[in-house]
């Protein structure tokens, strides 16, 4: 059976990405990156995430990725915007973080791929993998996503890239 890890914020979308991927018969962990101090807001959104994973009856895991998103997002947005650049800090965080530091992770949970709420639809045509825009206009994400080399797009899959979502 083939393994996914969810990156699940306790929103509704990595939510629903899970329970997409379950629903197709994969495997599924929930995974939820911890970047900030725990006692930040952030500790409802992993308490969501917890919920969301015993609801669907998956195995839960909060991946202590503090260190590395201080280092490669915080300090170096703080650096950029010092030197009167506009930053954006979610394209370091995807490329670092996300879908470095945390996809390793999912791996050494046993992961065949990583899977995210993000609205992007990934193909491979000619040996190569190409990131497309989602088909909502409104959600699509892809502009986050840029940086991403050939290697982290092959071990990704996006379930919601097909979708539309009302507000």
């Amino acid at each position: 059976m083939i393994t996914v890890a969810v990156a699940m914020s306790g929103g509704v979308d990595s939510s629903v990405a899970a329970a997409l991927l379950k629903d197709e018969g994969y495997d599924v962990i929930g995974v939820t990156m911890q970047v900030l101090p725990a006692e930040s807001t952030s500790a409802d959104q992993t308490l969501a995430a917890r919920q969301v994973a015993e609801r669907l009856g998956i195995p839960f895991h909060l991946i202590d990725l503090r260190e590395i998103f201080h280092h490669k997002v915080i300090s170096d947005f703080c650096s950029q915007y010092s030197a009167g650049r506009t930053p954006n800090p979610c394209t370091y965080c995807n490329y670092y973080v996300k879908f470095g530091a945390l996809l390793d992770q999912a791996r050494d949970l046993g992961a065949d791929f990583m899977a995210t709420g993000h609205y992007v639809r990934i193909s491979k045509e000619n040996n190569r993998w190409s990131l497309y825009r989602g088909i909502d206009s409104v959600k699509d994400q892809s502009y986050f996503l840029y940086k991403l080399t050939q290697a982290q797009l092959g071990q990704v899959l996006m379930p919601l890239g097909d979708f539309t979502k009302d507000v």
